[in-house]
């Protein structure tokens, strides 16, 4: 090989390995390690959260959420495993709320464990749905399960029967959970994500 035809080649192998670092470096360690499948990756985003909390505020504007607004909303991250994440979710002084989501052999799942200071079962307990869809690794939807029409029913909450609830995970930026119904009602809260507070 002649040294113009091996300059040649040397430079090519070159730019080869320069394209090759510069699409490294646009993919990106987080888009490579995050799974494909979306309900796997939101799991993930959940976990990445771990044993931090962060404060929120409601931006729906139903009248019904007065209460709300006037309230520090904080939500802890706990309790994290590949298949569950609790997150405890305090209003004010009210520490009564806490979102379980987990993984089912179908998607996934989001419960709603409220209990008093001491512990004890307090008013509607263990209810939400479970996921139809995909969805995706920023937004899954959680439709109203049987299990929690019987109790809603059973206690009187009947418009609470056709519920829709939504968490999202947009990493190093926003966290929110919502509740809709097909009659209008909208409640939603967003948590700043870029500035873990204090329990």
């Amino acid at each position: 090989m002649s040294i113009i035809a091996a300059r040649a080649t040397l430079q090519f192998m070159k730019t080869l390995f320069l394209a090759a670092i510069a699409a490294a470096s646009l993919s990106g360690p987080a888009a490579a390690q995050e799974p494909t499948n979306p309900q796997d990756a939101f799991l993930a985003r959940l976990n990445a959260l771990c044993g931090q909390s962060f404060e929120g505020q409601v931006v729906s504007t139903d009248a019904a959420d007065a209460d709300f607004r006037g309230q520090r909303l904080v939500m802890h991250v706990r309790d994290c495993s590949a298949d569950e994440v609790g997150i405890p979710f305090a209003v004010g002084e009210d520490r009564s709320r806490r979102w379980i989501i987990t993984r089912t052999d179908t998607g996934l799942r989001l419960k709603h464990d409220h209990r008093d200071p001491e512990g004890h079962i307090h008013g509607y307990h263990m209810y939400g749905g479970d996921t139809a869809v995909a969805g995706t690794a920023e937004r899954q939807e959680f439709p109203v399960d049987q299990e929690s029409i019987d109790q809603f029913v059973a206690g009187g909450a009947n418009v609470s029967t056709t519920n829709t609830w939504a968490v999202e995970v947009h990493p190093e930026r926003m966290f929110a959970y919502e509740l809709s119904r097909p009659g209008g009602r909208f409640f939603r809260v967003e948590f700043d994500l870029t500035r873990p507070v204090a329990n």
